[in-house]
C-alpha cells in the first residue's frame, strides 16, 4: 500500500477539505473509479468503519489503517503526521 504524506498545516484544512483533497489525489493516482475504504480523524477521535480500533488499543497501527490494508487498499493519503488519513482501493 502506497502512502502519500502531506504537510498542510499552513492551509488549516478541516476534515471535509482534507477529504476532498485526498479524494482528488486518489482519483489522480488510481483513476476515477477509486473507492474510500476507511479514514481517521485524530482531532475528533473518529474513524470509519466505526469500532475497528477496539482491538488495536495497544497497537501502533490504527484499526482503520489495518482494515484498509487487509482489504486491498492501494493508497493512503495522510495529512499532518496522522491528523487525518484516508485509505483508498
Amino acid at each position: 500500500m502506497k502512502t502519500l504524506r502531506l504537510d498542510t498545516t499552513e492551509l488549516e484544512l478541516d476534515f471535509s477539505a482534507a477529504l476532498q483533497l485526498a479524494t482528488a489525489v486518489a482519483a489522480h493516482q488510481l483513476g476515477e473509479d477509486t473507492m474510500l475504504l476507511s479514514w481517521y480523524d485524530r482531532e475528533r477521535d473518529l474513524e470509519s468503519p466505526a469500532g475497528v480500533s477496539e482491538c488495536h488499543v495497544d497497537c501502533a497501527t490504527k484499526g482503520s489503517w489495518d482494515y484498509a490494508k487487509n482489504r486491498g487498499a492501494r493508497l493512503v493519503v495522510e495529512f499532518d503526521s496522522g491528523r487525518f488519513f484516508f485509505c483508498f482501493l
